[in-house]
């Protein structure tokens, strides 16, 4: 998935504007105008419209950069059992570290998020090692988790005093990790 910092921090230091980028990139069928708003939105952190791999490889070479030196690698995993608020400590250890210590810290955290983070952080790697990146130099870019919702089926009542009850709740998350080359 392309990078919204790395094609900034590549366009500038390459010294070229949106506007001459999205000239050099510009294909038959897209006109500069619309690379321009696509390349904008890209910087932006919009994928929309989605990048094609065409495409990262054409503003690569307009750069003269290589394509991982634009990627970066994703793996989610959507509606995951566990309220947010316990995922997201699990998550906070891993930010920022390399791949190998990231494992290392998942493998002997004691709490059952670990697992299914394990199993998303594996999954990026995976994807990686596919687009042939060097996995010995990866580490976790991003670690977040957004709330879900309540998951379904997992409304439950529970008895109170004076004949009431108070409904209660399970949550959901959605755990993301990327990979990044250092």
């Amino acid at each position: 998935m392309l990078s919204a910092s790395k094609l900034k921090k590549s366009r500038e230091a390459a010294g070229m504007s949106v506007g001459q980028l999205a000239e050099a990139v510009a294909e038959r069928g897209r006109s500069a105008a619309d690379m321009k708003t696509a390349i904008g939105n890209w910087e932006r952190g919009l994928l929309s419209p989605k990048p094609k791999r065409s495409d990262i490889d054409r503003i690569a070479r307009a750069l003269n950069v290589t394509h991982q030196d634009l990627i970066v690698w994703r793996a989610s995993h959507y509606y995951a059992p566990m309220a947010p608020r316990k995922v997201r400590l699990v998550a906070d250890l891993i930010r920022d570290r390399n791949v190998q210590d990231a494992l290392d810290v998942l493998k002997f955290a004691n709490k059952r998020a670990a697992v299914m983070i394990d199993k998303v952080l594996r999954s990026a790697i995976a994807n990686a090692d596919e687009q042939e990146a060097d996995v010995e130099r990866l580490y976790v870019s991003e670690a977040r988790v957004d709330e879900g919702g309540i998951r379904q089926g997992t409304r439950r009542w529970r008895p109170k005093d004076r004949g009431r009850a108070v409904s209660f709740t399970r949550l959901a998350s959605h755990i993301h990790v990327s990979v990044d080359q250092d």
